[in-house]
């Protein structure tokens, strides 16, 4: 029974996420490799996670919860755990060869976000949070204490 109701709750999270993409098509707003969402991006957030769906442009807010040591693998990326109010957790990977590190960032304080969603089983991964100097990709950004880091 209740594997049944869980692959009930995911279907209907998936036809969401479907819907929202048509509804965003309908106005105009290209969704031909990602989609920008800014309403309501939790429940948004949380329907990605549990259809296991990528490459979603997507902005919201959370508040930190760790604070993890750099990848320094390749390009450096500042990461950290943020909590969403859903109580979904989202690794922030921001890209410090590209834009400024949060140099005061501290457990508890909120963070405001623009990019993409990437799913993994512990709750996802939010990068491209910075200015493609290519420019093949959406700028996203970071926001702390009144300041943007892009």
């Amino acid at each position: 029974m209740i594997k049944g109701l869980r692959k009930v709750v995911i279907l209907l999270a998936v036809v969401a996420v479907a819907y929202g993409l048509q509804f965003f098509e309908d106005q105009g707003v290209s969704t031909d490799s990602s989609v920008t969402v800014s309403s309501d991006s939790n429940s948004v957030l949380e329907a990605a996670f549990n259809s296991q769906q990528s490459d979603l442009q997507v902005q919201g807010k959370g508040r930190v919860v760790r604070i993890l040591p750099d990848d320094v693998d390749g390009s450096r990326h500042q990461r950290f755990i943020l909590e969403l109010d859903t109580g979904q957790a989202l690794l922030i990977a921001h890209n410090i060869d590209l834009a400024p590190r949060i140099s005061d960032l501290g457990k508890g304080d909120t963070v405001s976000f623009y990019g993409e969603y990437e799913w993994n089983a512990k709750g996802g991964v939010i990068h491209w949070t910075h200015h493609d100097p290519n420019n093949r990709h959406a700028d996203g950004w970071l926001k702390h204490r009144g300041r943007t880091y892009q």
